[in-house]
């Protein structure tokens, strides 16, 4: 019987968009860009979701370019793959300050064991997009950023979500990283497609260590007070 990590790394392989993007926008999509990336993020499922046991999923926005982008494991950016996972990376190290914050409050749970027992992290749409910065540099987009892409992936969003639940991931709660246009966007979706019964939203990471550094605790409290609710 297929274990959780085997549901996965098959979703990941099979992973494609092939819808028509707006003008100037770029899909990123490291399972297809980076031969490396399916080895890597592998390697991270079979350590820590090698059994058929259910999880409450989390859902970010879409992976950026030094995290999800490069590791194939969202959230997870290669410094805290090897330092907090134990796992090897190939490429260059990069560092996304929304890792930092995840892997502060997965220690703060107990660890990454016992946290991936519980939880499974992607992110409503499981592809990033790129688009160019007014300097000139391919900087990362969201999939909410302009109405034309949301409309674009809307179809992909619900197909992906609908997939990644016979996994084994439980219904009753979904957590969402996100307070703004992240939740707004999937409460909609939910109230149209009725995936979970309910969603509780949290601050983005990167929201806490871009604006509210000085006040950390109180965030990696309030993730773990939320997450403990259906441990």
């Amino acid at each position: 019987m297929p274990t959780f990590a085997d549901h996965v790394i098959q979703f990941n392989k099979n992973l494609r968009f092939t819808g028509n993007l707006p003008a100037g926008v770029s899909i990123l999509n490291p399972f297809r860009e980076d031969e490396t990336i399916i080895p890597v993020s592998s390697a991270f499922y079979h350590k820590y979701y090698h059994d058929q046991n259910p999880r409450h999923m989390i859902l970010g926005i879409n992976p950026g370019r030094f995290g999800g982008g490069v590791t194939g494991v969202p959230f997870t950016d290669p410094k805290r793959l090897k330092k907090e996972c134990e796992l090897n990376y190939p490429g260059k190290e990069t560092h996304e300050p929304s890792s930092v914050f995840v892997y502060e409050v997965i220690k703060a749970y107990g660890g990454p064991e016992a946290f991936y027992q519980n939880f499974y992290i992607n992110s409503v749409c499981p592809l990033g997009f790129t688009a160019t910065g007014k300097n000139g540099k391919e900087v990362n987009y969201n999939y909410y950023d302009s109405r034309e892409l949301t409309q674009a992936v809307y179809e992909f969003i619900i197909q992906s979500i609908r997939q990644q639940i016979e996994f084994g991931i439980k219904t009753d709660v979904c957590f969402c990283f996100g307070t703004g246009k992240n939740e707004k966007f999937l409460r909609t979706l939910n109230n149209e497609q009725k995936f979970f019964q309910e969603i509780v939203a949290l601050e983005h990471p990167r929201f806490v260590m871009q604006y509210k550094t000085r006040s950390k605790q109180i965030y990696i409290d309030k993730y773990l007070a939320a997450f403990n609710q259906v441990s």
